[in-house]
C-alpha cells in the first residue's frame, strides 16, 4: 500500500470513528416523554455581565466573560412525564408554577429533590440531571437559560 493510499484509509477511518462515536451518543441521548416547551423571550444577545448586590443579610453576585444569550422557556410536562436525562452548557435557573418536580442528579441518583410550586432552583452548567413529574397534575416551569453564545440549549446525555 502507498503512503498515499494509507493516510487516505486512516484518515477515512479516523471520520468514521468520530461519525459513529456521534451516532453511538445520540442512539444512548434518552429522549423527554409528555413534554410541551414554548418560548417566552429570546434569544437576546448580552454583552459581559459583572454585577453585585447586597444587603445586611444577602448578597449576590454574577460575572461573565464574552457574548451570552438568554432565554425565557416555559415547560408543561404532563403526569408521568420526564425531560430525558440532560445538561446545559450555562446556568438554568427554574422556577416552578404547577404541580411538583422531582429533579434526579446523575450524581446522586438516590438523593432526589421535589420542588413543589412556588419553589426554584438553579441548575449548574455541565450537571446531568433529569426532571420528572410524578405526581398526579400538570407540572409547570419557567426556565431562564444562559448558555454561551451559539451553544445548544441542552446537552442530551445518555442515562446514568
Amino acid at each position: 500500500m502507498s503512503k498515499i493510499n494509507r493516510k487516505l484509509t486512516i484518515a477515512a477511518v479516523l471520520v468514521a470513528g468520530a461519525f459513529g462515536g456521534a451516532a453511538l451518543r445520540f442512539a444512548w441521548a434518552t429522549p423527554g416523554a409528555g413534554v410541551m416547551s414554548a418560548v417566552l423571550s429570546g434569544a437576546v444577545l448580552l454583552d459581559e455581565i459583572d454585577t453585585k448586590g447586597e444587603s445586611d443579610t444577602h448578597e449576590v453576585e454574577i460575572k461573565t466573560r464574552g457574548e451570552w444569550e438568554m432565554r425565557v422557556v416555559h415547560f408543561n410536562i404532563e403526569p408521568g412525564g420526564h425531560t430525558g436525562w440532560h445538561s446545559h452548557p450555562g446556568p438554568v435557573f427554574v422556577m416552578v408554577t404547577g404541580g411538583t418536580m422531582t429533579l434526579y442528579q446523575a450524581d446522586d441518583l438516590d438523593n432526589p429533590a421535589d420542588y413543589p410550586a412556588g419553589t426554584g432552583f438553579v441548575e449548574h452548567a455541565g450537571r446531568v440531571h433529569i426532571a420528572r413529574n410524578e405526581g398526579d397534575v400538570d407540572l409547570e416551569l419557567d426556565a431562564f437559560l444562559l448558555v454561551p453564545q451559539g451553544a445548544p440549549l441542552r446537552i442530551d446525555e445518555p442515562a446514568p
